[in-house]
């Protein structure tokens, strides 16, 4: 009887085709991953007995973990909301009351100039939303954002407060003409507030 030397490689290539034989069972995908997730949970379980505390200090790291997440979240939107530039914003860089802006809206109606007064006559709804209460001030509100807050405080207008915005969207950023029948709408929608 002679022997045969084997390297390590075809020992193992041997022992491989023969477990790949129908004679051996062979664990089915979800037995694999009950397998993999006992496996997982075993040496979670075997991390958390080392750590000084246990379980405690680690249910204590992972919920300051998720708090930090949370607050630099919130922290993220509201600087992304407030950083918008002026162009963006409903009422750019100017600081003016409802009143202002109605009567500089009908000015640019005056002159023709429908696009300027429909963005001044947004403005002026918007303020005097905020002026009366109904809405709460928010540096850098679009005009999107003002139909979305408006109609849940104001449900019977919801149609006509997205509409305006619209018409202020496609006159400021889609440089559309405004015309003289949205300005009206506008207007219309406005002295029912303001009333």
């Amino acid at each position: 009887m002679t022997s045969i030397e084997i390297d390590r490689d075809a020992a193992h290539d041997a022992a491989q085709n023969e477990l790949t034989k129908p004679i051996y069972p062979r664990a089915s995908p979800a037995d694999q991953i009950v397998d993999w997730l006992r496996d997982l949970l075993y040496r979670i379980t075997a991390a958390g007995s080392a750590i000084p505390g246990g379980w405690f200090t680690i249910s204590v790291l992972v919920i300051l973990f998720v708090v930090a997440v949370v607050v630099a979240v919130r922290i993220a939107r509201r600087t992304m909301r407030t950083a918008r530039s002026a162009n963006q914003a409903l009422f750019g860089s100017q600081e003016l009351s409802a009143a202002q802006h109605r009567s500089i809206a009908e000015q640019y109606a005056a002159q023709g100039d429908w696009s300027a007064a429909i963005r001044h006559r947004v403005r002026a709804l918007a303020r005097h939303l905020e002026e009366t209460g109904v809405l709460d001030a928010v540096p850098g509100r679009t005009a999107t954002e003002l139909a979305r807050d408006a109609a849940a405080a104001l449900p019977a207008l919801s149609t006509e407060l997205f509409s305006a915005a619209n018409t202020f969207n496609d006159v400021t950023y889609g440089e559309r003409p405004g015309t003289e029948s949205a300005y009206r709408a506008i207007a219309a929608l406005d002295e029912v507030q303001a009333q």
